[in-house]
């Protein structure tokens, strides 16, 4: 479900709109997080496993992520902080989105520890001839399971992180060949709990935009999803994810909070369920 049904604003028909005030949320925990899953990118749109490849937002993701923008701002959302990956699809989310809150000044800190998960040899692959080429057991283990990685990618690979500049600086033996969800969560959680987890107890408002599998296992340590539930858990683009955490950064429910977790989308609750559904069919073949 999502918070705050309202008709769509004029000339955003169907990017749905929000009637939340977080203004109003102060018995519901003390500390406001936002999670942010990038606008669609070119590769969503194409239906290819992207990970770590650097691809750009699609010109419906650059409109998603002035949409988030502006259902944080009709939610009353105020923020001090934010984090993000190295990928342009997540940076320019954040920037647009923060745009539409009068809000480029804030500090932004980048982290690759904010990633996609690494597809390894997958990425670059279409979804659905991956599927049909491996059949849909074997593609839902690579993209679903929680411990299950995909192939690691090839040395030659041209999709290849070491071949791209900004992980120049990271230890060859920490840049990751291939990633499942369970140790995409072992650089999440260190960074969470080390370099987010601090501003927020100091009061400070945060988002933090990001990507699909990033974002899961963020909700995963927040919420204590079950491995075989968060496999399941589809966080669609462009809509920000409103967390409310007590003083021990745990969260609470808030009305109308998404299945499975506290926090609640903002926006239409169709439009949401339907751009959920839409993750969801990725796999699929069309």
């Amino acid at each position: 479900m999502a918070l705050g049904k309202a008709p769509p604003a004029p000339g955003e028909t169907g990017l749905g709109v929000t009637a939340l005030d977080v203004s109003t949320l102060e018995t519901y925990g003390t500390h406001t997080l936002v999670l942010l899953r990038h606008g669609e990118s070119e590769w969503n749109l194409e239906n290819r496993f992207t990970g770590w490849v650097d691809v750009d937002v699609s010109e419906k993701g650059a409109q998603e992520a002035i949409n988030a923008g502006r259902l944080m701002h009709e939610a009353n959302i105020s923020l001090d902080i934010a984090f993000t990956s190295y990928q342009k699809r997540a940076i320019k989310t954040l920037n647009l989105a923060l745009e539409e809150l009068d809000a480029l000044w804030i500090p932004v800190t980048k982290s690759w520890k904010l990633n996609e998960r690494m597809y390894g040899d997958l990425q670059g692959l279409n979804k659905a001839e991956t599927t049909q080429k491996f059949g849909d057991e074997q593609v839902t283990k690579w993209r679903r399971s929680y411990a299950v990685p995909p192939p690691p990618i090839k040395d030659d690979n041209p999709y290849h992180p070491k071949l791209d500049p900004k992980y120049k600086n990271i230890p060859k033996k920490q840049l990751p060949l291939s990633e499942s969800l369970a140790t995409t969560i072992d650089r999440v959680l260190p960074f969470f709990r080390q370099t987010i987890a601090p501003q927020l107890r100091k009061g400070k408002k945060v988002l933090i935009a990001a990507h699909g599998n990033s974002l899961r296992a963020l909700v995963k340590i927040l919420d204590n999803v079950p491995e075989d539930k968060i496999v399941g858990l589809n966080i669609p683009t462009g809509v920000p994810l409103v967390y409310r955490l007590n003083r021990n950064l745990k969260p609470v429910e808030l009305p109308g909070h998404a299945e499975l977790i506290s926090g609640a989308y903002l926006g239409d609750p169709e439009w949401v369920q339907a751009k959920i559904s839409g993750v969801k069919n990725q796999a699929k073949a069309r």
